[in-house]
């Protein structure tokens, strides 16, 4: 790249001297980290990390990670991208220049191998439907139990049970 066309990618509104000129000069490998590249930026357009973070609303933590190219430690390899793009974007480089200097050193693919899907049920799901059966089997065990105990026997009919038709009283003998 040359430094016409280095200049080109600085914001209309920044005066010459504050271009990245050290876009042409070398790649990030040769120069240091993406994040080193990018506090180097910072620092010559006379910027705090807390004016890149208002700008940008990313923590201030993760700038310094960000500036000590310590991407392990942010949450994830989208969240790193976006703020590599945000803070490029705040100090006028071009974002798609710094994600492929950051890709370069990483060695990180584009996208993200998908992981299949398993179709098979949970174990957690597997044990709820165990416990619903083993209650429905000992509500029907309680309920048969129930009937059982509380079924009347041959002495134990009560006397309205045991009248005849017209309101004599009938003997019931029990054989056994």
């Amino acid at each position: 790249m040359n430094d016409r066309n280095s200049l080109a990618s600085a914001p209309a509104s920044a005066p010459a001297s504050l271009a990245p000129a050290s876009l042409a000069v070398a790649p990030a490998s040769l120069r240091g980290g993406v994040g080193a590249r990018l506090r180097r930026e910072r620092e010559l357009r006379g910027m705090s990390i807390e004016e890149i973070g208002r700008a940008t609303r990313i923590p201030l933590v993760s700038l310094e990670k960000l500036e000590t190219d310590r991407f392990d430690d942010l949450p994830g390899e989208v969240f790193v991208r976006g703020f590599l793009r945000g803070y490029a974007k705040a100090v006028g480089l071009s974002p798609e220049e710094v994600l492929a200097w950051y890709g370069a050193s990483r060695r990180v693919p584009l996208v993200a191998p998908i992981v299949p899907v398993s179709t098979h049920v949970a174990p957690k799901e597997r044990r709820r439907v165990g416990i619903a059966v083993a209650f429905v089997l000992l509500l029907v065990l309680c309920t048969m139990a129930l009937s059982f105990i509380l079924r009347p026997r041959g002495r134990d009919v009560p006397s309205e049970l045991s009248m005849g038709e017209h309101g004599q009283q009938s003997v019931v003998v029990v054989v056994g």
